[in-house]
């Protein structure tokens, strides 16, 4: 590999983190990066899928965050259309204000290069009937639940202000916050249909980063104080109640691949379907990586100054070579469990659930971004409306394109079905809920990941001893979801990316800003 830089960064991931890396490198440092992806795609789980004209957003990513580097540097790379509602944003960061101008920017009809103002409706999916997400005390919840469930859910929720329980683990936490009744109705069977665990096996850090401050008395508190106009970056709202969001025209992998050429136009490399087999060590420092070559069937030794490692941790730690690493640490990394993810695309005519909302629609379709299945009869975790993310992600729309979310393991048998069976699986789930007529179905598609979400159980508790481990190189960053084992969103995950290069500019030999990105649970999509 030809060098014009005097250093290089080897980076192992071409997902938010390591792109944010790569990018924040190419454009600030005189260190050369230089990527490698293992799969044959950018983006990592935020990439887009095109199944034949329809492109699929595998999980769902909202563009914001209360974070104005992370809304300036999105911006930067991709403008914001051309609306109204996005003249002006005030941006405030740390004590310092700017603006974010969108007034000028392109039209979506026009350029692919665009992030649109879309709107944010998510709703629960309990009982055959639609609750709000979060849930709140508006009349329809109090409908559908009748005045006796109510009154139920207030005294369970009264009874927290005097008896709290053990909140180390996820179901503690959220009785605290929501009481006995409700988390029983609305949080105990979806937890564990999410994390193959009962809730109270789970540690309650899931909780804090997902949940955030939300509770009963802040729905309360949403449902009656005045609502005030709030900047695209919304830093006084609570994020799961968030009303607005940007989002590229042609899903977030177009926002990756955009950053991708960036980085290779300043000089950098991105090399896709090439994978990290071995980590080469020697007194404190990382010194080199095996990298395997899926195409060419070989391996080359890559020497580096600064790494950045956004790959799973047990995979990370295992690869180590030239050094011991202690068999605590082994057996922390070794036992950090993850979980897969399965989407079912699905293309129909139509649906039999209608928009009975006031939101406005092409075709009067339902207005929701996503609906969460909260059915206990079905495997399902949660449906995604693609037409309502953004409509240049349907070929065709008359049509109604939408993806069935399913979080496995590898042990499942549902993961071992093939894609005809998995689809066939999918659309009967569909059916048996009253949301889709299997006459209606026009084609399916099936996509399976692998470690898509690190789960918070297992040996999750004893992580610290990796991160102490890992930590005593000094120039290997555990950055991402994936690379510091945290359940995190893209701005987190970039966020990471951000403080590891600035550390490594400034001189900075401790990387608690690093790994302090996500501990202050302030601003978190919720599953």
């Amino acid at each position: 590999m030809t060098q014009t830089r005097k250093q290089t960064a080897i980076i192992i991931g071409a997902g938010p983190a390591g792109l944010t890396a790569a990018y924040e490198l190419a454009t600030k440092t005189k260190i050369k990066p230089i990527v490698f992806e293992a799969s044959n795609d950018i983006g990592g789980i935020s990439k887009t899928v095109n199944y034949k004209g329809n492109r699929i957003d595998i999980g769902g990513h909202r563009f914001f965050s209360k974070s104005d580097t992370v809304m300036k540097w999105w911006n930067d790379i991709l403008p914001i259309e051309d609306t109204p509602a996005s003249k002006t944003f005030i941006m405030k960061y740390r004590g310092q204000e700017g603006v974010l101008q969108g007034g000028d920017g392109p039209n979506p009809d026009k350029t692919d290069d665009v992030m649109l103002v879309r709107s944010r409706l998510s709703r629960i999916y309990y009982g055959r009937k639609f609750y709000n997400y979060p849930i709140s005390l508006s009349k329809g919840t109090i409908q559908n639940l009748g005045a006796k469930k109510i009154v139920k859910i207030g005294l369970s929720y009264l009874a927290t202000k005097f008896h709290k329980v053990d909140e180390s683990n996820l179901e503690g936490f959220y009785v605290n916050r929501f009481g006995r009744e409700l988390y029983n109705t609305f949080f105990a069977s979806y937890t564990e249909k999410l994390w193959g665990v009962p809730p109270s096996e789970i540690d309650s850090s899931w909780g804090a980063q997902r949940v955030k401050g939300l509770s009963v008395s802040k729905v309360l508190l949403n449902a009656i104080k005045p609502k005030k106009k709030a900047d695209i970056s919304q830093k006084n709202v609570e994020t799961s109640l968030i009303e607005s969001f940007l989002y590229p025209k042609l899903g977030p992998g177009h926002m990756w691949e955009t950053v991708a050429k960036k980085v290779e136009e300043k000089g950098g490399e991105v090399h896709k379907n090439q994978v990290i087999t071995k980590i080469h060590a020697k007194k404190g420092k990382i010194i080199a990586v095996d990298v395997y070559n899926y195409k060419t069937k070989q391996t080359t030794k890559i020497t580096g100054d600064y790494f950045f490692s956004t790959m799973p941790v047990n995979e990370l730690i295992a690869a180590f070579d030239g050094v011991e690493v202690p068999k605590k640490v082994q057996e922390v990394a070794a036992g950090l469990p993850f979980r897969d993810f399965i989407t079912v695309g699905i293309l129909a005519k139509k649906l039999k659930i209608k928009n009975q909302t006031d939101h406005k629609t092409k075709g009067n379709i339902i207005p929701d971004n996503w609906i969460y299945i909260q059915e206990p009869d079905v495997k399902v975790c949660r449906l995604q409306i693609f037409n309502n993310w953004s409509p240049y992600l349907v070929k065709n729309d008359k049509n109604i394109w939408v993806g069935m979310e399913y979080v496995v393991s590898e042990k499942d048998d549902i993961w071992k079905l093939s894609d005809k069976k998995m689809a066939e699986f999918g659309v009967n789930e569909l059916e048996k809920i009253d949301i889709l007529n299997p006459k209606d179905v026009l084609d399916t598609t099936v996509i399976k990941l692998k470690k898509t979400y690190p789960a918070y159980f297992g040996t999750y508790n004893e992580f610290d001893k990796v991160r102490k481990f890992s930590d005593s190189f000094d120039n290997l960053f555990l950055i991402g979801r994936n690379g510091q084992h945290r359940y995190n969103n893209q701005d987190h995950s970039m966020l990471t990316a951000i403080e590891a290069v600035k550390n490594i500019i400034e001189g900075r030999k401790d990387k608690s800003n690093v790994w302090n990105v996500n501990v202050e649970k302030e601003y978190h999509e919720s599953k």
